[in-house]
């Protein structure tokens, strides 16, 4: 299995975490799981976690929340009532996350920003390119009427 360094780092982090907890929250988690991150973590990455801190105060990766939310939905979370809530609460955040993705990569908003560009990048060009008028050397001039008297 190849596994990033972010998600080794990641796995650092949660397997720190877990250690935090008391051996009774620590035990909900199968003891593969908690074997899958303690064997497939960075060793050389230290993220010291402090538990009088809030984990939002921690600065913790993306990932590690993510892994983190879902071992407190799958295993640490006893109640129902609280389970449904949480899991609406991950729905709302993914539903803000789609909405906010469908508008950046929206097909007419990208082919609207694309044709702004142009718009602006023509009329740029148009303001900077100026016509000059063609002027023939007198030398040429000179040639030329040499050839006209000679054609004649």
């Amino acid at each position: 299995m190849n596994i990033s360094l972010e998600t080794k780092e990641a796995f650092s982090e949660v397997d720190e975490f877990l250690e935090l907890l008391t051996d009774e929250l620590r035990n909900k988690i199968p003891k593969d799981l908690r074997n899958l991150f303690k064997e497939n973590k960075d060793n050389s990455y230290i993220k010291k976690i402090n538990p009088n801190v809030s984990i939002k105060e921690q600065n913790l990766k993306d990932e590690t929340l993510a892994i983190i939310a879902l071992l407190n939905l799958q295993y640490l979370c006893q109640d129902e009532e609280e389970k449904e809530r949480l899991k609406k609460v991950y729905e709302n955040n993914e539903n803000k996350y789609r909405d906010l993705l469908q508008i950046d990569f929206n097909d007419n908003n990208i082919f609207k920003k694309k044709y702004e560009e142009s718009e602006d990048i023509q009329k740029e060009n148009k303001s900077s390119i100026s016509i000059k008028e063609y002027k023939e050397p007198i030398f040429k001039k000179i040639i030329n009427k040499i050839k006209k008297l000679f054609h004649k």
